[in-house]
């Protein structure tokens, strides 16, 4: 019998997701052995022509990581749901949009004034030269990947049958995942639910968290490096903002257990539509102030909120992506997110 297919693609994104994937360590091996590995770009030499190739839904199961930034990345999203049976969104970038996200705080000609003409580390020569798709040069015409204004999660393009959560996901829980896979192709068992999140809890990364709640009320936020942490006591507690409370179990709260606040990268827990909104009612019920501009001035000890909030959730939230009417406003919000980054 000819083995189950798998896929892997790597969209917009760091690379981390295939990086998780080698870490499963010699149980690569077992993966190798169970499945045909038809595409996997990033590990061996394969062609979009070679998926083009193939019949529809030839492809058991595609691994799809990061999130869609450009034309290359939502032609590659529609290809491999057309060859795949199951399309997984592999990572926080592929389901939430992830770091590639936070880009739509700003527009497409934001972005390309910055990186192409205002950034100091543009050469001289080649400021505000920007790139077009299409450009002429005596070889011929190259064609390159449309930058998209807005950067999208891939259930955004495509239909998702299943997510699995994490920036990146944790290497035990994508080998967990990988041999409940093999178990179901083994033995004709039932697949989860569609729309399931695989690889993860179903409470908050608090309820991994081995330190203690003392429902303490803060007066002020500070960061990371401004105290010695106690290592025994919930970091929210002391001041530092965690996003524990507003962000999937899964992970095994293993920042939280390393003295640094949870980030937030495995996504909103079950029945939260708005990471950053169930952030910000978790924080009403421990910021002691007696009035609204006591309480906005607590808040205003949080460096870069929206950034903190909406880190790996901002494309998939409710807004998805901040208004930029005109260049003023781009100069308003760039000019605020300089101010904080001093503050």
């Amino acid at each position: 019998m000819s083995k189950p297919k798998l896929a892997l693609y790597w969209a917009a994104s760091c690379g981390g997701c295939e990086i998780t994937v080698l870490d499963i360590e010699e149980k690569i091996l077992d993966v190798a052995e169970f499945f045909d590995i038809v595409f996997w770009p990033c590990a061996m030499d394969f062609k979009y022509e070679d998926v083009q190739a193939m019949g529809e839904k030839e492809i058991d199961i595609t691994l799809f990581n990061g999130a869609i930034r450009t034309s290359e990345n939502e032609q590659m999203a529609k290809l491999l749901r057309e060859k795949s049976k199951i399309l997984i969104a592999f990572g926080s970038c592929a389901h939430e949009g992830c770091i590639p996200g936070l880009a739509n705080f700003f527009d497409r000609k934001g972005i390309f004034e910055y990186a192409y003409k205002q950034s100091p580390t543009v050469e001289e020569e080649t400021r505000g030269t920007y790139p077009q798709p299409h450009t002429r040069v005596p070889e011929g015409e190259i064609e390159i990947p449309e930058f998209y204004d807005t950067v999208k999660t891939l259930d955004q393009v495509v239909e998702v049958d299943y997510i699995i959560p994490g920036c990146p996901p944790q290497s035990f829980q994508v080998w967990g995942v990988l041999q409940a896979v093999m178990d179901i192709l083994k033995t004709g068992k039932p697949l989860p639910p569609k729309g399931a999140v695989l690889g993860a809890g179903d409470k908050t990364c608090c309820d991994e968290c081995p330190r203690e709640r003392k429902e303490k009320k803060i007066k002020e936020f500070v960061r990371p490096h401004q105290i010695i942490p106690k290592e025994d006591e919930c970091l929210l507690d002391q001041g530092i903002l965690c996003m524990g409370p507003a962000t999937r179990s899964g992970c095994g709260a293993l920042c939280v257990k390393a003295n640094i606040p949870c980030r937030g990268c495995y996504g909103a827990p079950p029945n939260v539509r708005d990471q950053g909104a169930k952030m910000i009612s978790a924080l009403s019920s421990v910021v002691d102030a007696s009035n609204p501009e006591e309480a906005r001035k607590i808040l205003e000890t949080i460096a870069d909120p929206l950034g903190t909030f909406y880190r790996f959730s901002l494309a998939h939230s409710t807004f998805r992506r901040a208004q930029i009417p005109n260049g003023k406003a781009q100069e308003k919000v760039v000019a605020q997110q300089e101010a904080e980054a001093i503050h």
